[in-house]
Formats: C-alpha cells, sequence, structure tokens
C-alpha cells in the first residue's frame, strides 16, 4: 500500500459513523532505539519513573484495557536525546517520526500518526526540511511542536514560520501547551491560532503540564476564556488535575454545541494511564450527566448528553482529524492520485 492509501483508509475508519473512543495524547517509542540512561534504568528499577517509555505493542494493549478504539500518537521527547549538531538532532527526531509512522502500518485502524518537528534544536532549515518529510512520505496531516522541551517562545519567528510550513503544506498545527515552563503563555497559544484562522491549532494540555498546581490556575483560566473565544483553538484534556479537566468540560458544554466540539480527553501516555484516565473520565460524565457530584451553577441534568460525552471521548477528535486527512488530500493531490 501506498502512502495516500495508509492515509484513506484512516480516513474511512474516522468517518465510520460509529462512536470512537480516542486517545488524544500518547507517546511511543522505538524500545530498539532507547537511549542507555533509559535501559539502564529500566534494568536496574522496575518502579515507574517520569518519561518511562512505551512501545506501540504497549500502547495498543492498555488502549484495549482501558476500552479506547484509537490514540492520536507522536514521539517521546525524554526518548529523543538532542546535541549540540542539528544535522544529527534531525536524524534523530526523524527516526522517531519514523517509528510513529510505522506503528500506524503495523495496527492499521488503531493509530492516528502524528509528527513532530523542532525549530530550535533542528535550526529553522532543518525544521521545515523535517515537516516536508512529515507531511510527504510520512503523510502526516498534524505535526506538533514542544516550546517548552527545548526551551524557545511559542509564537517567536521560527515557530510562526514553521507554523506557515505546516500549514501550507496541508496539516494542522499542535503544540504541548503547559503552565510547566514560561515558554509557552496561553497569549502565545492564542496569537498562533488567530495568525493562521484557516486552520485548527490544538492545544495539548490545555495550560496542563507538571507545574505546581497553585501556580498553574492562571494559565488554565487563560485557556478556558481563550478556547471560547477563538474559535479555531482545539484543546486536548490531558496531563492536567481533574476537578479543572471538569471545569474545562462544564464550561464548554455550557458555552453550546459549537465550543463544545472543540475539547476532547487524552492520558498524556506514558506519563498518564489510559486505565486509570479513561476510567476516570466515564465516572465523571456519569455524574455529570445526572447533574450531581458539582456546585457549578451551569451544571444541570440532561445537559451532558450522551452524544456531548461521545464528543469528548473521542467523536469531536475524529472530525478534526477528518478534516485534517481531508486537507492534506487536497495539497497532496498528485500523491492520493497515484
Amino acid at each position: 500500500m501506498t502512502v495516500a492509501d495508509d492515509v484513506a483508509a484512516l480516513l474511512a475508519r474516522l468517518e465510520s459513523g460509529r462512536d470512537l473512543v480516542i486517545d488524544g495524547d500518547v507517546h511511543i517509542t522505538d524500545p530498539d532505539r532507547l537511549p542507555d540512561w533509559q535501559r539502564k534504568r529500566r534494568a536496574a528499577n522496575p518502579d515507574y519513573y517520569h518519561g518511562r517509555t512505551i512501545s506501540a505493542e504497549d500502547a495498543v494493549a492498555e488502549m484495549d484495557a482501558a476500552g479506547v478504539d484509537m490514540a492520536l500518537v507522536w514521539q517521546n521527547p525524554a526518548a529523543t536525546e538532542y546535541g549540540d549538531d542539528p544535522a544529527a538532532n534531525y536524524q534523530a527526531l526523524l527516526e522517531a517520526n519514523r517509528y510513529i509512522a510505522d506503528a500506524a502500518r503495523r495496527f492499521p485502524g488503531r493509530f492516528i500518526p502524528a509528527g513532530w518537528t523542532d525549530p530550535k534544536a533542528l535550526g529553522l532549515d532543518g525544521a521545515l526540511r523535517l515537516v516536508d518529510e512529515l507531511t510527504g512520505a510520512l503523510g502526516m496531516a498534524i505535526v506538533k511542536m514542544n516550546p517548552a522541551q527545548n526551551a524557545y517562545r511559542m509564537a517567536s519567528e521560527p515557530v510562526m514560520a514553521t507554523v506557515a510550513r505546516i500549514v501550507e503544506r496541508g496539516a494542522v498545527p499542535a503544540f504541548h501547551f503547559g503552565s510547566d515552563t514560561p515558554y509557552t503563555p496561553a497569549e502565545d497559544l492564542r496569537a498562533v491560532a488567530e495568525a493562521f484562522p484557516q486552520v485548527p491549532v490544538i492545544g495539548v494540555h490545555m495550560g496542563g503540564g507538571g507545574a505546581a498546581y497553585p501556580d498553574s490556575d492562571e494559565t488554565y483560566a487563560k485557556a478556558r476564556a481563550h478556547g471560547l473565544e477563538v474559535p479555531n483553538i482545539f484543546y486536548v484534556l490531558s496531563a492536567k488535575r481533574d476537578t479543572h479537566i471538569e471545569s474545562d468540560l462544564i464550561a464548554y458544554t455550557a458555552a453550546g454545541p459549537e465550543a463544545a466540539a472543540r475539547i476532547a480527553c487524552a492520558s498524556d501516555a506514558p506519563y498518564g494511564r489510559m486505565t486509570w484516565n479513561f476510567g476516570g473520565y466515564r465516572a465523571m460524565f456519569g455524574a455529570l450527566a445526572q447533574g450531581q457530584g458539582n456546585p457549578d451553577p451551569r451544571l444541570a441534568p440532561g445537559m451532558f448528553t450522551d452524544t456531548v460525552v461521545a464528543g469528548y471521548m473521542g467523536n469531536n477528535l475524529a472530525r478534526l482529524a477528518a478534516s485534517a486527512i481531508r486537507r492534506w488530500q487536497a495539497v497532496h493531490a498528485d500523491q492520493v492520485a497515484m
């Protein structure tokens, strides 16, 4: 099968008409390419540690255990080591992205493969070249950056230039958007979204990440407000305190169907467990559907309908990914026609 065939098959799965449970934030890693420190740490201690990697096989096994049909997957920055050589960094990140594409082929219908680029570690030229590879030979319709990982501002000139190339190549940009560093303020995500209103801009974590809970509150509130005001911001809820996740979901549901279509559930695996997160989401939605368990005055019985909940649990992300793929197909019409 060609890349275009793989993309078409994924689109058919997303547009099948059935409700899909989709984890919107999963990092997978080729176990054969783990850094030495990861191998040694695994061998020395079976306990979980921050950033411990999972393979595609590990992810599918937990998806099955958690009742998750599909996952939006990208590489794990904890397992992609950078040095001082942009060319070497390019090769390392390319190989990590290739594993994502290969995993989607090995497990058809389970993974939505997304790319990852980095205008700092690769340099702007390298980041743009990688975008071309991701959206071309690898057929990826979503491309992510993580300004927090490598210390660059989300709305900086190199990032804007990279987003422009992602959009030009028919893909949708995504960002690690957390309150864990000063590099991803809520104002920057809004600036990117307003600069590219023709596409969704995905904010993964919705201001979450690894920051201290009290310090995160301001970013959480801004993220919620900006997302409701700017219609092309799409949030993936992961690595965020459950009480704030619940508040986000109530606010978006109360704002109406158009707002409620722009947010989705996720685990941030391996930083979060799918079984824990999706078990929690199901319990939360069960209580919210009854209008119980939360004193928020906006919450009322019947507000969280089956349709609304199914959207948050996966259908919203399925529609976004399908739209991104159709955009990719339009831009790469010559490749699709082959």
